[in-house]
């Protein structure tokens, strides 16, 4: 609040929409540095039983994972993470999250505010059904985190930690000496640009906040909030659980069937995703940019083709960088080519606009 945060309910948490203004953070992003709270992000830990555990190779904890999300978890070296999906039985997407294989069978689960208590009853009775020899644990009200996001990542992260301290390869963890304690560091992000996340016991959250900000003044960092975060991540078209996706969307639908290893032989959701991907989606997940200067596309606005409608607006704001309305909507599949002209129904008006190419953003060549 000492930082003039504007603060708003979410998830059961008040949050910051914004602390000098969604632009001004957004912006600090795209050419510096910002930094964001995300301690109230879900942190589960799964690790095998001590009588269950195997040295290398396939243990308790990766079996039973495999069992409950789409990505691959035998692909995880130790140190490493993936983007995955919580299915439920009808392939709808119950949450999407990272997991980050900590050590030899054990692994970190960063799940989504609004879905953690969803999550974790889910989680916890899948497991009692199976006996699996496993242990889930909930750490979400124990660890904080942040993220820190911008070209300037690199610099700070030295800053902080110092410079003989190794920053890891996107996608990797790694435990780092802070103060008198160690904290968790993972090359990952949610903005398009470097970024790390930084995860640590709740009592050092203040401790790490404040140095990150110090630390970061020369680099010219600034405090982001959720507002910043929704349009940074809309430009590079990365969904929002409870927007974009959702109980009643696959991941095929939502254009990420990347993330889906269908060659597994058995996890949760996946007949029903195999018939998606033979008869194909009904609808698709596609992002969309306004051809015109206007009001900007906002969820549930309508979308039509020719006058007929053909789906709904799930993610919409006028984009900072590119100064056009951008966003995502469901279209049915026959209309979710690349290049589709498309209207959008705002307050009773139709504005023309175009399904694009992800990402929206683009970087400039420097």
């Amino acid at each position: 609040m000492r930082l003039g945060a504007k603060m708003v309910p979410f998830a059961g948490w008040l949050m910051p929409v914004q602390y000098t203004g969604i632009v001004d953070e957004h912006q600090a992003v795209r050419n510096n540095v910002g930094v964001f709270d995300i301690s109230h992000m879900g942190q589960f830990v799964v690790a095998a039983t001590p009588s269950s555990q195997k040295v290398g190779g396939e243990g308790a904890a990766a079996t039973w994972l495999n069992s409950m999300l789409t990505n691959n978890v035998d692909k995880l070296d130790v140190g490493m993470g993936q983007y995955t999906f919580l299915l439920n039985d009808r392939g709808g997407i119950i949450d999407d999250l990272i997991v980050y294989r900590t050590d030899e069978q054990k692994y970190l689960l960063v799940v989504n505010a609004a879905r953690v208590d969803e999550d974790f009853a889910w989680l916890q009775n899948h497991l009692k059904e199976t006996g699996a020899a496993c242990q889930l644990t909930s750490r979400s009200a124990d660890f904080g985190a942040v993220a820190i996001q911008g070209p300037h990542t690199t610099a700070l992260f030295h800053a902080v930690f110092g410079k003989n301290i190794e920053l890891r390869p996107r996608n990797h963890i790694a435990d780092v000496p802070f103060g008198t304690t160690n904290v968790s560091v993972a090359r990952t992000g949610y903005t398009g640009e470097d970024g790390v996340e930084v995860f640590f016991p709740a009592n050092d959250a203040v401790k790490f906040w404040s140095a990150v900000l110090e630390l970061g003044q020369p680099l010219e960092i600034k405090p982001c909030g959720l507002g910043a975060r929704d349009t940074l991540r809309l430009e590079m078209c990365y969904p929002l659980n409870g927007s974009d996706l959702s109980p009643e969307r696959n991941p095929i639908e939502a254009g990420l069937g990347f993330f889906v290893d269908l060659k597994k032989t058995d996890f949760v959701g996946r007949d029903a995703l195999l018939k998606t991907k033979e008869f194909g989606p009904r609808e698709r997940l596609v992002p969309f940019r306004m051809k015109e200067k206007g009001p900007p596309p906002r969820p549930h606005y309508a979308v039509f083709r020719n006058g007929e409608r053909i789906g709904e607006v799930t993610s919409g704001t006028l984009s900072p960088s590119l100064n056009w309305g951008i966003g995502m909507a469901y279209v049915s599949s026959a209309h979710a080519k690349i290049g589709a002209e498309i209207d959008i129904e705002i307050r009773g008006q139709k504005f023309p606009g175009t399904v694009e190419k992800k990402p929206l953003y683009r970087k400039p060549a420097s």
